[in-house]
């Protein structure tokens, strides 16, 4: 399943109890920022865990292109030998970060205070996104940005030769413009200061301390405060990768959703920055344990056990929005087989993802038969335990939006078909046969 493959079609239908272990890919975010803080040290860095997604091979690609030397040396299991702060090398042609909104931010963030020029391209899902909302404080370093009309990609940047250190508040809840923003503080003199009005998820904060870097958050009356230090010598750190909590979901929803389920998903981060989904389904009744809890790599981590069982409607705050934004597709579905009302609030990010995740989910789950309402920053379902399915899906090029709607066939009294499945190998290269080996009827 490759994005630059033709489409894919695939079909979901009513399936038996899903039972076994669902072993899910390593956390995307923490990869990225693992390959790219292990460039950026002086020395060779050790991950174990790495999820292989296409995403992420992008971005391994990118750190060589930049003059690390990367070797995977078994499954999951990487070294990267870094250039250090400062020591990234111009790279002899275009960047292409393929699918991921998070590498191609988190790259330019990266090099953007270093004295080389570097041009970001993408697939057709990643050049109609926004690109201006990390590039604009990436200027304020002193490197100049040109890009097509929109500020997207593709992008070249000239980085800063002098740069300054920046103090910048965050204008929406975006844990890529904060991350992009303190990776193009490691090579300024003096401070940078990140400021979020809203708790984001904290992954590069919690890395960039791991690897040596004078760091510290503080909550004041402007919001939640990060200051980084200038110019440190990074130190390569061992990285165990934990498992991701938002490819977990589509297992974890699958076993909500069709009768007598009962799966252990081992491993997933439970880092409170990520765990909105997981805080709104014990809301909804769902049957979900975390057992043997514990810390990985700097991350807390547990393995959960799920059962089926009655779901309940809920009203999910925008306070929570950061914490499972990339979880409301699947939400959305789970949400269908509730009982009651479901209402998700301050979801208006979603409209920028790799598609317009609002209107994606909510024409494709009218097809197959739900009630759905959305505005610009809301959706509700009306949920009726229940979903007739029969029709196909358009994916918009989106492995989130594909995962859902064919988890969603798995409890449908009608199969559900996407119009292409092939993007769900960016992030979740084995979820066709992980799912097809807990008993689900995929084709």
């Amino acid at each position: 399943m490759s994005h630059s493959d033709a489409p894919l079609s695939m079909t979901a239908r009513r399936s038996g109890p899903l039972k076994g272990e669902a072993k899910v890919p390593g956390d995307k975010s923490i990869s990225h920022r693992a390959l790219i803080l292990g460039a950026l040290s002086v020395g060779e860095t050790h991950i174990t865990g790495l999820l292989e997604g296409e995403d992420v091979l992008d971005t391994a690609k990118a750190m060589q292109a930049f003059g690390a030397q990367i070797e995977r040396v078994g499954e999951g299991e990487w070294k990267v030998n870094g250039v250090g702060v400062g020591g990234f090398a111009e790279p002899e042609g275009v960047i292409d970060c393929g699918n991921s909104g998070t590498g191609v931010r988190l790259i330019m963030g990266a090099m953007a205070t270093s004295p080389i020029t570097a041009t970001f391209t993408g697939d057709a899902s990643l050049s109609r996104r926004p690109m201006g909302r990390v590039t604009d404080p990436l200027e304020l370093f002193g490197c100049e940005v040109t890009s097509r009309e929109g500020k997207r990609l593709p992008v070249t940047i000239r980085g800063a030769v002098e740069p300054v250190p920046v103090r910048y508040k965050t204008p929406v809840a975006s844990a890529q413009i904060k991350s992009a923003v303190l990776l193009a503080g490691l090579n300024a003199p003096g401070e940078t200061v990140v400021i979020e009005s809203e708790a984001t998820r904290d992954h590069t904060e919690r890395m960039l301390a791991g690897f040596g870097a004078t760091i510290t958050t503080e909550v004041t009356e402007e919001g939640r405060v990060i200051t980084l230090k200038g110019r440190p010598e990074l130190v390569p750190q061992p990285v165990a990768v934990p498992r991701d909590p938002s490819s977990a979901a589509f297992p974890v929803a699958a076993a909500l959703i069709v009768p007598g389920s009962e799966i252990r998903v081992p491993g997933v981060s439970r880092n409170p920055t990520r765990d909105g989904l997981y805080v709104t389904l014990l809301e909804m009744g769902a049957d979900i344990t975390f057992e043997n809890e514990r810390e990985e790599g700097g991350e807390p981590v547990a393995d959960l056990v799920v059962r089926h069982g009655p779901l309940k409607g809920v009203t999910v705050p925008a306070d929570r929005a950061a914490s499972m934004i990339d979880e409301y597709p699947i939400l959305s579905v789970i949400a269908c087989f509730a009982e009651g009302t479901t209402v998700m609030q301050g979801v208006h990010e979603l409209r920028v993802k790799e598609s317009d995740r609002i209107e994606a989910m909510a024409v494709g789950l009218r097809a197959n038969g739900a009630s759905v309402e959305d505005t610009e920053d809301t959706m509700t379902v009306h949920g009726t335990q229940g979903l007739k399915g029969g029709a196909t899906a358009a994916t918009h090029i989106d492995h989130r939006i594909a995962m859902s709607f064919l988890v969603a066939g798995l409890a449908s009294q009608q199969p559900i078909s996407v119009d292409d499945g092939s993007p769900i190998a960016t992030s979740f290269p084995d979820f066709l046969p992980l799912m097809k080996t807990l008993g689900a009827q995929i084709d």
